[in-house]
């Protein structure tokens, strides 16, 4: 809960890694599991993200206008109502119009809400099965939201696809979108739209919406996009020009800010909005 915080990964061999570039995006190619790195556990409010434009992409916390950025609490939801995170080399390209909703991307890894009944940690890289997804448009950008659950969750083996949420979740897939039409109205925002009335696509619609979006990683990685500000040093991507020296990612973590205790939430996170529904 500082503007200094940051949260920065390694490898299991204790090298220095980006989880936006550096972990693989499939852990099972085969089965179609990915890779999903947690930024939000599921009902804090804190919105931290993987820094896409600073050096090793580590998680920080988004900052509006100078001020440290808290979801608000849209009742009936209190904070994130799953756990949040993105799917490793994926990038929704905002120079790309997306041929099913019409608009560019956001210019992030792709987005994941996970289902399952564990609340992870904050940077924990947990192995999801893909169930859906939906289009969200935020401010004119495609921004999709993968639905998923942990491999590891004692009841993954009865989701296969969004039915099975629908059917064993009752109320989730309908909470989701109810929580991100509305989760910025208390900011002065209007209601978020979405693209197919907010209708979530099945499983195999969802896994080709992510293979399109790590095509566009490896062109953005290898240089044959122009990403911007978006920062691609990386460890492990052989061909890519962004690839640097474990000296140099070290060099990148000792000059951030040293590590301190958590500051306390401010009590106005807790607040509870109240809106009719449209």
């Amino acid at each position: 809960h500082s503007l200094e915080y940051r949260l920065f990964f390694k490898d299991a061999a204790g090298r220095y890694i980006s989880p936006f570039h550096d972990i693989p995006i499939y852990a099972d190619a085969g089965k179609n599991v990915f890779n999903m790195v947690v930024e939000v556990p599921r009902w804090t409010n804190a919105k931290m993200e993987i820094a896409t434009k600073d050096p090793l992409n580590p998680i920080k916390q988004d900052v509006k206008k100078g001020k440290l950025r808290y979801v608000a609490n849209v009742f009936p939801h209190k904070g994130y109502i799953w756990n949040y995170g993105a799917i490793p080399q994926t990038w929704e390209d905002p120079g790309h119009k997306d041929e099913n909703t019409g608009c560019c991307g956001d210019n992030d890894p792709i987005d994941v809400c996970e289902i399952g009944s564990k609340v992870c940690s904050r940077g924990e890289v947990i192995q999801v099965k893909v169930l859906g997804t939906l289009a969200l448009i935020d401010e004119g950008e495609t921004d999709w939201k993968i639905i998923a659950i942990n491999v590891e969750d004692p009841e993954a083996d009865n989701y296969n696809d969004i039915n099975d949420v629908r059917r064993l979740k009752p109320g989730y897939l309908e909470a989701t979108v109810d929580w991100f039409r509305r989760y910025k109205v208390p900011d002065g925002k209007p209601e978020n739209q979405f693209a197919f009335n907010g209708e979530f696509k099945d499983k195999d619609f969802a896994v080709n919406v992510i293979k399109c979006t790590h095509e566009h990683w490896k062109a953005l990685v290898a240089k044959k996009t122009d990403g911007g500000e978006i920062n691609c040093t990386n460890l492990t991507v052989s061909d890519s020009p962004f690839c640097c020296s474990q000296e140099c990612a070290k060099a990148t973590v000792e000059a951030a800010p040293p590590c301190k205790a958590a500051n306390p939430i401010p009590p106005e996170v807790d607040k509870w909005f109240y809106y009719q529904k449209n």
